[in-house]
């Protein structure tokens, strides 16, 4: 983000009580703050707290804002304070067309007499825009006046789709495709020699591509706030991750503050994960012998609770007997009335809660700068409700006289989503209310009461976890299996059906939207097979229920349920017949492997004997199809994947061996077994097995493969791991190995996937140290991508999604196989 001169000459001076040694801290392309499910969903994108403003996992700003203060200096150690923009192009009206404009419509001299008269924004929805805009081009002109004074210039502009942007007819920018929120462009250098003083032409174009339309630009002077210069940086010594927390230290002044974020998913305890609520800590210590008056400031915009910062919130204050609580959402309340990716919750209510006592103060206002100037300034005051947009829920905690001993206070962050998911069109409440008997009151006071077994639970899980990730793989494994656990976690929605079934329902984030996609299920299921497989069943139960009521009637199983958070039937343009049927049946068995029983396939035995039918029969050879790597385009003969289908009909066999179907069991046993002698003849390239059965010139990662060792099915011989994890030993780059021959991204969790396939744990780490190494330099700061290059460690696509899951397979085959 670009910041003005006057900011930057200020900052360069703070920056250097901001700067940390990077072997303090654990590195991560992005930090989670507040993990609960997709829409609740909090992160820090760079590696100092204060240099970046909080983001929702999608990118949009979500701002949380803390300061402390020490006796009367101010450090800000959480977020950024905001840059404020003012327009210069003063004019509400606006000439336009939407008819094909003339050739020299952007100069100067032009007469657009003829052209309509409206205001911005332009939509296709009257709701969003001034002027509706329902034709594939718009053209429009704004003449506003230049004053030398002006410094620090932008293009402001949101745009869906294609833009080209012209000064007094010079092109100053252009763009494919949309964005979703607002983008400032510094024009600092690009229009020096365009604009002038006095009158100016701002012309602009666009082009609706497909689906919604939207344009709205404007030139804006970015100013400095007077804040700049009262607040300075504190200085961030460490952060470290955890599986449930992410813990930053600083020095302000005299004093040690840490802070913790903590979002208990404790995967054990169904009530915790479904409970909507995380914990801030703060935690204060003189550094310097001296005594200290400490008072730390936190700020949460209403943006939680919106999906565009256009929307009007209200909010007002929700005291308990425990805590002062403050609530904002939405006036409109449009409960489940979108669906796709890059959307935020646009319903139910966001709290901020402290304790209710003395000590603590809160007050809404009507943006983070006057929030933080009352802080300032000491002015706070207590609030009713107060409507409009973007407002802030401010809470002042007084720690008191700080010495020697540390003081250490709570805030508490929830929200409220009333209906979390519509299925089979009944709109389903979370778990936590899935009876409609409690609230989220009640819910945050249980949350106030439970602090300290909640954190001494999560310390402990902590702990264990990375003990046993570190025996099993080695601390960069380790790490990026603390990384991992949130995202995977937070990625879904915990329910229950109509018919009194678990429902854990992912959302396939930032690649189309899906909901309870089947190969994201497989991919995610090592870490739920570990901690809790009623999750993984969760997982299934909606796609069995898809299939076994009559909805879905085809011999193999659906992509999907819907697009998030809508369930109500497949949405995904294309099948994966032999993909999501080995998925379901491999994960079916898993979970009987985990339990040590195969009760759950015995309640869905008919849908499996059907699936496993299909792949006998179209399995080892498969036809042109997708498979989950349909990013990489469709393959015929797919090497990898005829590998899914032969280990998905051995764990049909072991299923029914477990069930005591003898008969059943060696067929399928023994049908596998024969396809896997067939498949090394058919992927047989010398040194390795081939990508296709028709192109020996090609190689891939066969991750499929590791179920069959993870599930001890001993279908394939131990050579051909052997053989393959040699081969790929040979085909690493500097941030891992790359999916297969036709390009040089990866997918992670395949990678790790892989990896277990190795004898030894040495190997193993072979390949996680590229993966690890990857995920610290990245230069891309989103929640950790799935899908990357390999040779510059660049997103290619894909953030924030459950797959990530799948890092734990190294855990599972050691918890299975001890």
């Amino acid at each position: 983000m670009t910041r003005n001169a006057t900011c930057k000459k200020i900052l360069s001076v703070c920056f250097a009580f901001a700067v940390i040694h990077l072997s303090a801290q654990q590195v991560a392309p992005s930090y989670p703050l507040i993990t609960h499910d997709t829409y609740f969903s909090i992160w820090s994108s760079s590696n100092v707290l204060n240099e970046s403003t909080t983001k929702h996992w999608t990118g949009t700003n979500q701002s949380l804002i803390g300061i402390v203060k020490v006796d009367n200096r101010f450090y800000r150690f959480l977020g950024k304070t905001p840059d404020i923009y003012r327009s210069i192009v003063h004019s509400e009206t606006i000439k336009y067309t939407m008819s094909n404009a003339d050739a020299d419509w952007t100069s100067e001299n032009y007469n657009d007499s003829k052209w309509q008269t409206g205001q911005e924004p332009f939509c296709d929805d009257a709701k969003n825009g001034k002027t509706v805009w329902q034709t594939k081009e718009v053209w429009f002109r704004q003449t506003f006046n230049y004053s030398k004074n002006n410094h620090n210039l932008f293009l402001q502009i949101q745009h869906d789709d294609d833009v080209e942007v012209y000064l007094n007819g010079q092109k100053i920018y252009e763009e494919t495709g949309a964005n979703t929120r607002p983008d400032y462009i510094d024009l600092s250098e690009k229009i020096n020699n365009t604009i002038k003083a006095g009158k100016n032409i701002l012309a602009v174009h666009c082009t609706n591509t497909g689906g919604l339309a939207y344009l709205n630009a404007d030139i804006v002077e970015q100013i400095s706030s007077a804040m700049d210069n009262q607040i300075r940086l504190a200085s961030q010594k460490a952060v470290r991750l955890t599986a449930t927390q992410t813990k930053y230290d600083f020095t302000a002044g005299g004093v040690d503050l840490q802070v913790k974020f903590i979002s208990p998913l404790l995967l054990s305890d169904l009530n915790l994960v479904s409970r909507p609520v995380s914990y801030v800590t703060f935690n204060a210590t003189s550094n310097d012998g001296k005594t200290h008056d400490v008072q730390v400031y936190f700020g949460a915009s209403s943006d939680v609770a919106v999906n565009t910062s256009k929307q009007e919130v209200a909010a007002s204050v929700a005291n308990t007997s425990n805590l002062k609580l403050l609530k904002t959402g939405t006036t409109s309340q449009p409960v489940l009335q979108k669906k796709g990716d890059d959307l935020r919750i646009d319903w139910g209510y966001f709290y901020v809660g402290a304790p209710n006592d003395n000590t603590t103060q809160q007050f809404i206002t009507s943006s983070e700068t006057s929030g933080i100037a009352a802080f300032l300034n000491n002015k706070v005051q207590s609030t009713g409700s107060v409507k409009g947009n973007s407002l802030e829920l401010n809470t002042v905690l007084n720690l008191g006289k700080i010495s020697s001993s540390s003081k250490e206070k709570f805030i508490e962050l929830g929200y409220d989503e009333q209906y979390m998911v519509q299925y089979f069109h009944h709109n389903l409440r979370p778990w936590w209310n899935k009876d409609g008997n409690s609230s989220i009151e009640q819910q945050l006071e249980t949350a106030y009461n439970d602090y300290n077994p909640v954190v001494e639970k999560c310390n402990a899980f902590d702990k264990q976890m990375y003990q046993e990730a570190v025996a099993a793989g080695g601390e960069d494994y380790a790490k990026l299996c603390d990384l991992a656990y949130r995202q995977s976690v937070s990625a879904h929605a915990l329910v229950q059906s109509p018919k009194g079934e678990i429902l854990f329902l992912s959302k396939e984030n930032f690649s189309n939207g899906s909901i309870n996609t089947v190969d994201i299920t497989y991919p995610s299921a090592p870490l739920y097979l570990i901690y809790n497989p009623d999750l993984l069943k969760g997982m299934l139960n909606g796609i069995y229920e898809y299939s076994e009521s009559g909805k879905w009637q085809k011999p193999f199983p659906a992509h999907d349920l819907g697009t998030y958070p809508l369930a109500n039937g497949q949405t995904y343009g294309e099948d994966m017949p032999v993909e999501e049927a080995g998925n379901v049946v491999i994960a079916t068995a898993a979970i009987a492997k985990a339990e040590g029983n195969a009760n759950y396939a015995k309640q869905h035995w008919k849908e499996l004997s059907i699936w496993v039918d299909y792949l006998s029969k179209a399995g080892l050879d498969p036809t042109n199809q997708l498979c989950t790597d349909d990013f990489a385009g469709h393959l015929a003969r797919n090497a990898n994947l005829s590998v899914k289908a032969i280990v998905a009909i051995g764990a049909y066999g072991l299923m029914a061996d477990m069930l005591g179907q003898k008969d059943t069991a060696e067929k399928y046993i023994t049908m596998a077994k024969d396809f896997a002698q067939k498949w090394m003849q058919l992927a047989d390239a010398g040194d390795h097995y081939a990508l296709t059965f028709n192109d020996k010139n090609t190689w891939s990662q066969k991750y499929n493969l590791v179920w069959d060792k993870v599930l001890h099915l001993n279908i394939f011989p131990q050579s051909v791991y052997e053989k393959e994890v040699k081969y790929y030993l040979t085909k690493q780059n500097k941030y891992g190995l790359p999916l297969d021959s036709r390009k040089t991204y990866t997918k992670s969790d395949w990678i790790m996937w892989t990896a277990t396939l190795a004898n030894d744990k040495a190997t193993f780490e072979k390949f996680v140290t590229p993966v690890y190494k990857y995920a610290t330099e990245t230069p891309t700061r989103v929640p950790l991508s799935d899908w990357h290059e390999t040779t510059d460690g660049k997103q290619v696509g894909f953030q924030a999604r459950s797959v990530v899951g799948g890092y734990f397979m190294k855990m599972l085959d050691e918890k299975l196989n001890k």
